[in-house]
């Protein structure tokens, strides 16, 4: 079926041209667009307005008043309507789907804008200075509104076996009862059953107490998470508890970076630091388990008259740090540390720095789940992260 614009709408909109010249290009373009929707439906329905076809497959049902801003204008659209058809399709035009997916994009920009510290009055200059378009204090609300809506089916989208997570925690200051407080940042990531990284969630609570770890851990396990064989994560009170009460069978592997940090504070001498430090990266770096248990002793052997604190420390701390033995030898370089998940929180801090100080939590979860979402995104598109093919 061909369809031709009638020449009264060519003429109407070069009169409309004539008369206002490039102030009256969106009346022209709401012209066109309106007959483009036209053409569009008689294509759907297999037959013009009044047309009598075999092929029509339903029936025209009158407009629908749309305005559309766009950066000629206000246009002013008519969308046509249409009754449901015998196979239960329905219509709504490809043109304008197409321009309302610029529009959709331009609002989460706004959003992005506005989380990331940017104030409406800016964000009016950058939208104006880009599209010719001004945004109001209510634009910027409802786009943050939409994009709550992503980034919440993103945290709550389901899991599925992961045999590796990796847990930290990071603060942000946050305006809360009329005080600026740290809140909680708490972050999950994994390797999936393919070896690919992945963040698995995130959430934002007023600490790191256990009841808050214990819920975010449990987020995770309702949406499937599940085939846990290790957990990797810093010396957490809260979360070593949580572990306990949601995964209490899973071994956990406390990072050996901040180990390492923390030895330094039982050394009782500034010229013993490196002796010390060279004796526990021994022990970290053995070949197998029954290796590091030997040279631990060794170290212990070493220092127990000369560095009592440090002995005391070291044997009740570090076989925290040599669960990872029990992995494959190629998996346990990545995963005997949170450092993937520390740059991670680098991220995360280079876009959280630029707001300083949120209004509320909810704010602060809009952006940390837009970075964590977009790094996510990224990673699970990578090449594989580990081969676990040797699980």
């Amino acid at each position: 079926m061909t369809h031709r614009v009638e020449d009264t709408t060519i003429a109407h909109v070069m009169e409309t041209l004539i008369a206002n010249g490039l102030d009256g290009m969106a009346d022209a373009l709401s012209v066109l667009m309106n007959e483009a929707m036209k053409l569009e439906r008689s294509k759907f329905l297999g037959a013009g307005p009044f047309e009598r076809s075999e092929d029509r497959r339903g029936y025209a049902n009158g407009f629908k008043d749309k305005t559309v801003r766009s950066r000629l204008g206000e246009l002013g659209l008519r969308i046509p309507q249409v009754r449901e058809t015998a196979d239960g399709q329905t219509f709504y035009p490809q043109a304008l789907e197409r321009g309302l997916r610029s529009e959709r994009a331009l609002t989460l920009a706004v959003a992005e804008m506005y989380v990331n510290g940017v104030s409406t009055r800016r964000v009016k200059e950058i939208t104006r200075e880009l599209c010719g378009l001004d945004v109001s204090s209510a634009d910027v609300s409802r786009a943050a509104a939409k994009l709550d809506e992503q980034l919440e089916a993103w945290r709550t989208r389901p899991l599925d076996r992961v045999p590796y997570l990796v847990l930290d925690a990071r603060y942000e200051k946050v305006r809360h009862g009329g005080q600026v407080v740290s809140c909680a940042v708490l972050v999950a990531t994994g390797v999936q059953a393919d070896g690919r990284r992945s963040v698995l969630g995130v959430s934002v609570a007023l600490s790191e107490a256990e009841v808050h770890w214990r819920s975010f851990l449990s987020s995770l396990t309702e949406r499937g998470l599940h085939g846990v064989k290790q957990v990797t994560s810093d010396d957490h009170e809260g979360l070593k508890k949580a572990l306990s009460a949601v995964l209490p069978s899973v071994p956990r592997q406390r990072c050996q970076f901040h180990l390492q940090q923390n030895a330094g504070h039982y050394v009782p001498r500034v010229s013993m630091r490196r002796d010390v430090a060279a004796a526990i990266k021994s022990v970290f770096n053995a070949p197998d388990r029954q290796e590091a248990d030997r040279l631990l002793g060794k170290l212990c052997d070493s220092y127990r008259d000369t560095a009592p604190r440090l002995v005391a420390w070291a044997e009740r701390n570090i076989p925290e740090g040599l669960t990872v033995f029990a992995l494959p030898a190629q998996h346990r370089l990545r995963l005997r540390t949170t450092n993937g998940l520390e740059r991670l929180n680098k991220e995360i801090k280079r876009r959280t720095r630029v707001a300083t100080l949120f209004p509320n939590e909810a704010s602060l979860l809009r952006l940390v789940t837009a970075i964590v979402s977009e790094v996510s995104e990224d990673w699970e598109a990578s090449r594989i992260y580990l081969n676990m093919e040797t699980e």
